[in-house]
């Protein structure tokens, strides 16, 4: 990875720090199938068969492999040649954004770097028991005392109702880690969440956000999941909106309303990002089409303070063909 700080590239976290296992993306899968794996002592060769981590082998396991792990240029040919870095990028991009992706070898020193493919995205049911965990929704205690976090009193008071994007925008990495293919919570799970926000003692009846990596992508899915199975686009909006997207914002509408409803709520306001992408397609279907004009109506008049706001880069068709937007 390129590390800004020093302006050099760095070889793979694991090389540095001598851990023995790397794990990447969410972690509610992967953590409890290490807890299982080492339950009866350590066995690394048991925790490499599992998904979701990382670990540096020699060159005998990487053979063990065969074709269908993908090689990637070594870090230091990377280090020499800049365009190998950037191929690099696009092979593991292309993989973190199907459905199916393989296994990952890059050659460091005389060892190699392994990252088995993540886990398939969570079920409903996987992810309402994640979000119904009994978290204390507060910072960690290390910041006891320590005034303020700005980034905390952003967040205090929103809710998450979905995992994933596919927008794919070229400076993002949200599919690296949460994944191309969106994982919605329930309706109920999300009523519960804002039943336990508006007990807080210091909740004065305003919701910061009703939101996810793009707000409006609630149980947006593909028609077809066999196309998607096959699909290595890295976004499903650029440069068109995938005919086999789904852009039903109906049951967002529904979730909004549900929410508003609720006795000791007085607002709840949309911060994070639109896709005004998905608010101006055109579906063959004109419910579809209805039901994107009547979200964007309920956004503007109910959920924003004031304004939409849209990037800078949108003031240049170039930059946006660069940035997949």
């Amino acid at each position: 990875h390129y590390d800004y700080w020093s302006d050099s590239l760095k070889p793979s976290v694991l090389v540095d720090s001598g851990a023995d296992l790397l794990t990447y993306g969410m972690g509610e899968r992967v953590v409890l199938d290490i807890a299982r794996a080492m339950h009866n002592g350590y066995n690394l060769n048991l925790l490499r068969k599992l998904r979701q981590v990382a670990f540096l082998a020699d060159d005998r396991y990487v053979d063990s492999l065969g074709d269908e792990a993908l090689r990637l240029h070594g870090f230091e040919k990377c280090l020499k040649d800049r365009r190998a870095f950037g191929e690099n990028f696009v092979r593991i991009e292309t993989e973190s954004n199907r459905m199916e992706a393989r296994t990952l070898v890059e050659p460091v020193g005389d060892r190699f770097v392994v990252i088995n493919p993540p886990y398939p995205k969570l079920s409903e049911q996987e992810l309402d028991h994640s979000f119904g965990l009994p978290y204390t929704r507060l910072p960690h205690p290390r910041y006891n005392g320590k005034g303020d976090i700005p980034a905390y009193e952003m967040i205090k008071f929103s809710v998450n109702l979905h995992r994933g994007c596919f927008g794919g925008c070229a400076f993002c990495t949200i599919s690296a880690h949460q994944g191309k293919f969106i994982s919605s919570r329930s309706e109920e799970s999300v009523l519960r969440e804002v039943s336990k926000i508006i007990a807080m003692p210091d909740f004065k009846g305003y919701l910061s956000d009703l939101g996810g990596p793009s707000a409006n992508m609630y149980r947006m899915t593909g028609k077809k999941s066999a196309a998607c199975r096959v699909c290595k686009r890295p976004s499903c909006l650029w440069p068109s909106v995938c005919p086999n997207m789904q852009v039903d914002h109906r049951p967002l509408i529904h979730l909004y309303r549900a929410v508003d409803r609720m006795p000791g709520i007085k607002r709840s306001f949309i911060g994070s990002g639109v896709r005004y992408d998905l608010l101006l397609h055109r579906n063959d279907d004109e419910k579809l089409n209805a039901a994107s004009r009547e979200y964007t109506e309920e956004l503007v008049a109910r959920h924003v303070s004031g304004r939409l706001k849209v990037a800078p880069e949108h003031t240049s068709p170039q930059v946006l063909q660069c940035m997949r937007k």
